[in-house]
């Protein structure tokens, strides 16, 4: 088998799938349970400092690893309540009630409430009256637990599946990161994520968690054009382009140039404007690393042949906001491999119609309109997915605050600046969403737009 893999995600049938072949090679269920059972007991150990705990055991494997998790927890001098509604009903669960030797509870109030009612594979809504348990031993602790994934989720939608379900101060992911521990809604209220490996093998086409870019300062004999020449076109609305030409000059690279028709106060001396109404030199220029059309580019007729212009050069463009909606299939040519769509939710929706793509979600959505065009798309939002040649990425959670005006713009600024630096447009998009979130770490609670441009050269440095 190949080696472990700990940033890969796997779907509900990848993962039985990895647990059989373990088994195939000498494991048992029992030894996997007790495996993973004593890696999640060490965190709520942690977590509970010696406090009361209560854990809610359901019929199947998940339960399983409570009934190990209490006896443990005993072991080492815990008040354990096990409140179970119902009884085990796979052998290692059996096995395990075992084990513990104890005798459940209806209700228990304490410190520590573990829910290890469902895991992976849950597909439809917890009964009225699991659900009622589930919120009401909650209520009742100070802390929450979800072993695996939080009960009542969907393990490879990130849909919750009822209404109202409990948040979580800790999750803790059994074997490998399961797609609803990175994908919204469900991502929102399961509080910190750590994984405890039992050993799982590396899975081939597995989605990834990206990895944490390591970027570096220009080579001793850089200049302007090595260092990446990076072009927006302006349109209608001036303000989101500079807001991009800012973020892409403070993101790397070394001359940053908007076609505008006129100038604006907003725009710094050192960002160069091209006031030329024919866009062909500029777009002509065998020096340009990377072009971004979109941000305030407006949805006229004369934008859309902008973006008709563009998308007829030869450089790497990065298609955000107005061009996406304005992006038909007649405009995309051979060369969408080389380009990057960074569309919100309501435009991945609008390519998708676009392009006569139907899929359910964002993630297929993402993957369909990839696959349909060639284009690498980062359909961003409260959870980035990155999907293009190289396969499937997500993300950490990014900052709240991003919610607000012109961050879309700020990021498509980094992702050109990071094309024009030589990056491919899937790395480029890896890195981009990861200064965009340590930026906005940076620069704390309710940040504007701009304040998130001014701590962008802090969180290029974060990664150096």
């Amino acid at each position: 088998m190949k080696a472990a893999a700990p940033q890969q995600i796997l779907t509900a049938d990848q993962m039985r799938a990895s647990e059989q072949r373990l088994i195939d090679q000498g494991e048992t269920v029992e030894s996997l349970m007790e495996r993973a059972g004593a890696g999640a007991a060490d965190w709520v150990w942690r977590l509970s400092a010696g406090r009361p705990v209560t854990v809610l055991c359901g019929s199947g494997n998940n339960g399983g690893d409570g009934y190990v998790i209490a006896r443990l927890l005993e072991q080492r001098g815990v008040a354990v309540s096990v409140v179970a509604p119902m009884g085990p009903k796979t052998d290692a669960a059996v096995t395990a009630r075992k084990r513990w030797a104890g005798t459940p509870v209806d209700f228990a109030s304490g410190e520590v409430f573990v829910d290890c009612l469902f895991g992976t594979g849950l597909a439809r809504p917890l009964s009225d009256d699991l659900l009622a348990k589930l919120t009401q031993l909650s209520d009742a602790h100070a802390l929450s637990v979800a072993i695996d994934l939080p009960s009542g989720v969907d393990s490879d939608t990130g849909e919750c599946l009822n209404d109202e379900l409990p948040h979580y101060a800790l999750t803790v992911a059994l074997g490998a990161w399961k797609r609803a521990h990175w994908l919204m809604p469900a991502c929102a209220a399961m509080g910190s994520r750590h994984l405890f490996d039992i050993g799982v093998g590396a899975v081939e086409n597995a989605v990834q968690l990206t990895q944490r870019p390591c970027l570096s300062a220009p080579a001793r004999d850089a200049h302007k054009y090595s260092r990446g020449l990076v072009t927006i076109i302006g349109g209608e609305m001036p303000g989101a382009a500079i807001l991009a030409a800012k973020a892409a000059q403070h993101a790397g690279a070394g001359y940053v140039k908007l076609l505008a028709p006129h100038s604006h106060p907003d725009l710094p001396a050192d960002i160069v404007l091209d006031e030329n109404e024919d866009m062909s030199p500029a777009l002509d220029d065998k020096r340009l690393g990377a072009l971004l059309i979109g941000p305030g580019l407006g949805r006229s007729e004369k934008a859309r042949q902008k973006l008709r212009q563009a998308l007829a050069s030869s450089a790497p463009l990065v298609l955000d906001a107005d061009a996406l909606t304005l992006l038909s299939p007649d405009m995309l040519g051979d060369g969408a491999a080389a380009h990057l769509a960074t569309p919100h939710e309501g435009e991945l929706a609008s390519l998708c119609e676009a392009f006569g793509i139907s899929a359910n979600g964002k993630l297929e959505e993402a993957r369909a309109l990839h696959e349909a065009t060639g284009l690498t798309v980062l359909a961003k939002g409260s959870d980035n997915i990155l999907v293009g040649s190289s396969g499937i990425r997500f993300f950490p959670p990014t900052s709240p605050w991003l919610s607000t005006a012109g961050t879309g713009d700020v990021l498509a600024g980094i992702a050109a600046s990071r094309v024009a630096s030589g990056c491919t447009p899937f790395l480029a998009a890896q890195q981009a969403v990861q200064i965009h979130a340590e930026a906005a770490r940076i620069a704390g609670p309710v940040f504007s737009a701009s304040d998130l441009v001014d701590a962008l050269p802090r969180a290029y440095a974060a990664f150096l």
